[in-house]
C-alpha cells in the first residue's frame, strides 16, 4: 500500500520507451534524440502497471519516446497490462514512422488491436515531417483505421493554433491529407520554449517572458508516474527497487 502524501493521488503512469526516434523534430523539447539507446524492459514495465495499480487507482497509462514503436514488444506488453486490469484510458502518443515494410506495417497495427490500446495520438505536423516520410506514416494511419482502433492527429504549433506563420501552414496542409482519410485532430500543443525548439525557434517567443511548462506538476501532490527508458523513475529505479518502496519513499 501507499503511505506517502505526496504520492497518494497518484492516478497515472507514464513510460518513455525509448528516447530513440526516428524524426529530428526541430521544435522537440527534449533536444536532439539519439539514434540508439536503452529502451523499457517489456515484463519490468507490465509487472510495474500490475503493482502500482494494486495499490493506487490508477485510470491512465501512456507510452510514447522518442518513438515507442520502435521497441513495440513493450508497448504491448504495457497495455496489455493496463487492459487486463481494467485502466480506462491506454494510450499511445507515435510519429507512425517506425518502418517502411507493409507487413510490419500491417502486423503491427494488429498487435495494438490485441493489447486493447483505446487512444492512438499521432503525431503529425510540419515539425515532424521535415524528417518523416508521410506515406508510412499514413498507411499505418489507414492499418488503423480499418481494425476500427481510435486514432487522433496530435499536431505541434507554434505560437498558437492560429498564429499565421509557415509552420502551421504547412501543418494545417498535412492535417488536411488525414483529415480526407477521417482523421480529425485534437486541439495539439504549443511548442514550449527548451531544447531544440528554444534553439530553433527563439525568435518566436518574448524575450524575457516566464513559460510555464504545461507538463510539470506539483511535486508535492504527485498524479503521475513517469519512467525513462532505463527504469529510472522518482529518483531511483524500477530496475533495482521496488516501485511501492519507491512511491513510499518519494519526497519532494
Amino acid at each position: 500500500m501507499i503511505g506517502n502524501i505526496y504520492t497518494a493521488n497518484l492516478n497515472r503512469i507514464e513510460f518513455v520507451i525509448t528516447n530513440t526516434c526516428t524524426g529530428r523534430c526541430k521544435h522537440c523539447s527534449e533536444g536532439d534524440h539519439a539514434g540508439s539507446g536503452p529502451h523499457i524492459d517489456p515484463e519490468i514495465a507490465a509487472g510495474v502497471v500490475r503493482e502500482v495499480s494494486g495499490s493506487c487507482r490508477i485510470e491512465s497509462v501512456m507510452t510514447f519516446g522518442g518513438e515507442p514503436m520502435l521497441y513495440p514488444e513493450a508497448v504491448y506488453a504495457i497495455h496489455a497490462a493496463a487492459a487486463e486490469l481494467g485502466i480506462p484510458k491506454r494510450q499511445l502518443i507515435t510519429n507512425g514512422y517506425f518502418t517502411k515494410d507493409a507487413a510490419r506495417i500491417k502486423a503491427a497495427a494488429e498487435q495494438l488491436l490485441r493489447c486493447r490500446v483505446n487512444d492512438i495520438l499521432l503525431s503529425a505536423d510540419a515539425f515532424h515531417q521535415e524528417t518523416i516520410p508521410l506515406e508510412p506514416v499514413k498507411r499505418f494511419a489507414a492499418e488503423l483505421l480499418a481494425l476500427g482502433l481510435p486514432l487522433r492527429m496530435n499536431p505541434a504549433w507554434l505560437v498558437s493554433k492560429t498564429h499565421d506563420n509557415l509552420c502551421n501552414n504547412r501543418t494545417r496542409e498535412i492535417l488536411a491529407e488525414f483529415e480526407a482519410m477521417g482523421i480529425a485532430a485534437n486541439g495539439g500543443n504549443v511548442i514550449f520554449p527548451e531544447g531544440n525548439a528554444l534553439k530553433y525557434f527563439g525568435d518566436y517567443f518574448e524575450s524575457g517572458a516566464v513559460y510555464i511548462n504545461p507538463y510539470e506538476e506539483d511535486p508535492a501532490d504527485l498524479r503521475t508516474l513517469s519512467i525513462d527508458p532505463d527504469g529510472s523513475a522518482l529518483g531511483g529505479n524500477v530496475y533495482k527497487t521496488n516501485v511501492l518502496m519507491l512511491l513510499n519513499q518519494y519526497h519532494p
